[in-house]
């Protein structure tokens, strides 16, 4: 008997997004068609519309549904758009279902990337997001931001992390808390030990 994906994605609209005030359609919309289990190997891929974060590659996340679906409305992506996704895959098929014209970036060393604007191909995104937590935000994913540009993160240091969203304007970088979230430390961005005596 084969699984009825289509089903459980419109399940999982229902029963996971709608109810987490993500109230914007377009990203409903968009969360219905992208086939989610084929990002997983193939024997994990019953697991794909389940209320969990899920490994797709070694120390690699997929967001909760619910929890991509809140960081995707708090950075409103609009078709036209341009959208980088690191180690993000399922919120760049996402966005990319929206109209927007997505760069992913998966394998790079992510504690490195974007140090400076030049890192990353063709800087000046409108929005950039991040599906697994990160210790820090290196100063460069903000760089990378055009004018109004929208940075979606999980950032953890303990045991539950915050959803933040950063927004570029035309002197500073802006920062606030959107909601709470324990998703896994992405690989390389692990706390460091301090030296004690």
């Amino acid at each position: 008997m084969s699984t009825d994906f289509a089903a459980q994605r419109a399940t999982m609209v229902e029963s996971q997004v709608r109810v987490a005030d993500v109230t914007d359609y377009a990203i409903q919309d968009a969360m219905r068609l992208v086939a989610r289990e084929t990002l997983l190997a193939p024997e994990r891929a019953y697991l794909a519309y389940a209320d969990v974060e899920l490994e797709y590659a070694p120390g690699r996340w997929l967001l909760k549904p619910r929890d991509v679906a809140k960081l995707l409305q708090a950075v409103r992506p609009r078709p036209g758009e341009r959208a980088l996704a690191i180690a993000a895959p399922y919120a760049a098929a996402v966005m990319a279902a929206m109209g927007l014209q997505v760069s992913r970036l998966d394998d790079a060393d992510l504690t490195q990337l974007g140090a400076a604007p030049t890192d990353v191909p063709g800087a000046g995104y409108d929005v950039v997001v991040c599906e697994g937590a990160v210790t820090h935000v290196p100063p460069g994913w903000c760089e990378v931001l055009a004018l109004g540009g929208r940075l979606g993160v999980v950032v953890r240091t303990g045991p539950v992390g915050h959803a933040e969203l950063y927004l570029r304007s035309d002197h500073d970088i802006g920062r606030r808390d959107l909601f709470d979230c324990a998703a896994p430390i992405m690989a390389g961005f692990e706390p460091q030990a301090a030296f004690t005596f």
